[in-house]
């Protein structure tokens, strides 16, 4: 879902840093005046759109901000994360540092780490947002911290994301809880299973969850690659792709190209075994009729990845208190519920219940999850994300081995 920037020279970084990155600024900490700037404004909001659900929860969160505030959002739809990075980089080499096209950004992993790294963001910002109390970060670290980079208020949380499981409960009684069972499963049940192509996100992140499992030490993956030990390391995640590739639907000759397709392939009886970066994902399958209702979730036992979603304002946006109103509107008790509902988005709440009032809490009480929807206990242990530059060594090897075929 959330691609990053690949290809920027040193050359063009170097030049991107000596440029000066101001632009007119707002305080985070007066509310009101917050509210009083942003009335009037046209917030561009860079979103990936690649899912139905989504790029109609935004239009409603839209129609909200115009209705309560005075705001006009404009969704710029995103087949890429890195287009709108792409973007911003662009705008700062042409010494474009107070007229920015990007207001808001969906943004996470590497590109977040891209954009902090070479100050493209504005900030601090995120904390001194009033519903950011919400998400109690204090006890949930995890608001603080995107793919092991420091977030230090320059993104605001927005949803979370978590590796779940789905199967076929009227042909599959018993299934895998790990990487080891997977591979024998697939043995006894060739062909039914499989998973997206990487660098496709979900396909990227199985990636992660195996070497996460299948590793002597996870240590290593929360710092930066050091290539001089990458083969070791990385050696049972090869030798398990290496067996388990034959046992895939097409006998691993030919992979999907993301999460829609694969659960096109578990509607159509083609797999009985994927996997979804939403906890909600089958369940909506089950409402919109795509999946069969005797579809249910699971995590592995050891637990799986999770990440938070962010929103980032670049340097340059024109609209930052305007982004900063859409910002805290998404992390309200009513957005967030609205987004929980598995018709809407099926979205898992940043949200920590113990901070919402009785009539907040309620909000969420009353949507019907659904029966393949995991409660948040049935989520279990939630694995942090490897740095960042796990991601692109593990695609770029995987490519290596595997994607000639």
């Amino acid at each position: 879902m959330h691609r990053r920037l690949t290809g920027v020279s040193s050359a063009v970084l170097a030049c991107l840093l000596a440029l000066p990155a101001f632009a007119a600024t707002p305080e985070p900490d007066d509310w009101e005046q917050v509210l009083r700037e942003a009335r009037g404004q046209t917030v561009y909001f860079d979103a990936w759109a690649g899912d139905p659900q989504i790029n109609s929860y935004i239009a409603w969160a839209a129609q909200q901000l115009q209705s309560l505030y005075g705001v006009e959002v404009t969704h710029v739809k995103l087949s890429d994360t890195a287009e709108g990075v792409s973007r911003v980089l662009a705008e700062k080499l042409a010494g474009n540092v107070q007229e920015g096209t990007v207001d808001l950004l969906w943004v996470n992993g590497e590109n977040f780490a891209t954009m902090k790294g070479n100050d493209l963001l504005f900030g601090p910002w995120a904390e001194q947002l009033p519903n950011f109390a919400l998400v109690d970060a204090d006890n949930h670290p995890e608001m603080r911290e995107d793919f092991t980079i420091a977030v230090e208020g320059y993104e605001s949380p927005w949803t979370r994301a978590q590796l779940v499981f789905y199967y076929d409960s009227a042909t599959v009684e018993n299934p895998p809880r790990n990487m080891r069972e997977l591979l024998q499963w697939t043995q006894s049940n060739r062909g039914q299973f499989t998973y997206p192509r990487p660098p496709v996100f979900l396909g990227s992140t199985f990636l992660k969850q195996a070497l996460l499992e299948l590793a002597v030490d996870s240590a290593p993956l929360y710092r930066p690659v050091d290539q001089a030990q990458f083969e070791s390391i990385t050696a049972p995640l090869w030798e398990f792709l290496d067996a388990l590739h034959p046992q895939l639907l097409r006998a691993g000759r030919s992979f999907p190209g993301g999460g829609t397709e694969l659960r096109r392939m578990m509607g159509d009886g083609e797999i009985s075994l994927a996997l979804s970066f939403s906890p909600s994902e089958a369940n909506a399958g089950i409402v919109a009729g795509e999946l069969p209702p005797t579809v249910r979730s699971y995590v592995p036992s050891g637990g799986s990845i999770g990440n938070v979603s962010f929103l980032a304002i670049p340097f340059n946006a024109q609209a930052k208190a305007g982004a900063m109103v859409l910002a805290n509107f998404l992390l309200s008790a009513q957005a967030q519920a609205y987004a929980y509902d598995p018709e809407v988005m099926g979205s898992a709440t940043v949200l920590s219940m113990e901070m919402l009032s009785a009539q907040q809490r309620a909000l969420f009480e009353s949507i019907e999850a659904g029966p393949a929807t995991l409660s948040p206990e049935a989520l279990g242990n939630t694995l942090r994300e490897p740095h960042p530059d796990w991601m692109d060594a593990l695609e770029r090897a995987w490519v290596e081995r595997y994607g000639a075929r």
